[in-house]
């Protein structure tokens, strides 16, 4: 059985004026096969050490006056240390317990609009999962993808479970297909997420459906992003929305897959 024991200190700070206030929090973690040291600021990470590298990494964008992190690194060990020590007096004080388990929930989306041939990045977004420990890979038309990949540190939620974001840099084409597959303990397999570049003969109708629905106000345009000015308000047609965008959305993959899934068939 493999134990996770992790610290989390947090602590709230005010602005100078007195009228933000600002969450501050480190976590330190350890298995018998993982450790994680981090500080981070209003849910965002400042810094983490990278064992494997044996040194510590800013993650905050450039500053004229950046921050120093001196000596986090060498603390780091040490409180890897006495996490290790406080595991192996919690699990013989305990008689080895069950372990708690969580299986994670996954999102796979792009950070920009979608262009095709113009450079992107899909996130995978793993999240409410316990332990830590967490598997993340990435697939592009059925071949493993290794290159462009990142993933970040592990970053604890309010109930007590943690998230984990992978990113891969992708330049999207015609007929693509991305997956993004997270394997868990608390799976009993792996869990995947599929992301696929619309054909481009679909671009041109999909903004024609949207104009024409979204001008006779008989659709709630969240999903178009031309028709967000005229947004409306009718709880009805939201409510139609919702309902709707489920059969589009599974129309739309079925009649993009399914020259593909023809040429498997044959």
């Amino acid at each position: 059985m493999d134990l996770y024991l992790a610290f989390l200190t947090l602590a709230v700070f005010l602005s100078a004026d007195a009228q933000y206030t600002h969450n501050f929090f480190s976590i330190n973690g350890c298995s018998d096969t993982e450790k994680e040291s981090m500080y981070g600021t209003d849910g965002e990470e400042m810094w983490h050490a990278d064992f494997t590298q044996m040194n510590g990494v800013v993650t905050l964008p450039d500053f004229a006056d950046p921050m120093s992190f001196a000596g986090f690194y060498q603390e780091s060990i040490a409180e890897q240390e006495v996490c290790k020590q406080n595991l192996a007096v919690c699990i013989k004080a305990y008689k080895s317990p069950a372990e708690e388990m969580d299986p994670p929930e996954t999102f796979i989306y792009p950070k920009d609009d979608v262009q095709l041939g113009v450079e992107n990045t899909l996130i995978c977004h793993v999240t409410g999962f316990f332990p830590p420990p967490v598997s993340v890979s990435w697939t592009k038309n059925n071949v493993i993808v290794t290159e462009g990949v990142s993933l970040s540190q592990y970053r604890p939620r309010n109930d007590g479970s943690f998230h984990i974001f992978s990113s891969l840099k992708i330049i999207p084409e015609e007929r693509d297909i991305y997956s993004c597959t997270v394997n868990h303990r608390a799976l009993q397999g792996p869990q995947t997420k599929i992301w696929d570049a619309l054909p481009s003969w679909m671009l041109p109708s999909l903004a024609l459906f949207c104009n024409i629905f979204c001008r006779r106000a008989l659709w709630c345009p969240w999903a178009c992003p031309d028709c967000r000015q005229c947004k409306q308000n009718n709880a009805i047609f939201c409510f139609v929305h919702l309902l709707s965008q489920q059969f589009v959305d599974g129309l739309q993959k079925y009649l993009y897959l399914q020259p593909y899934l023809s040429f498997r068939h044959h």
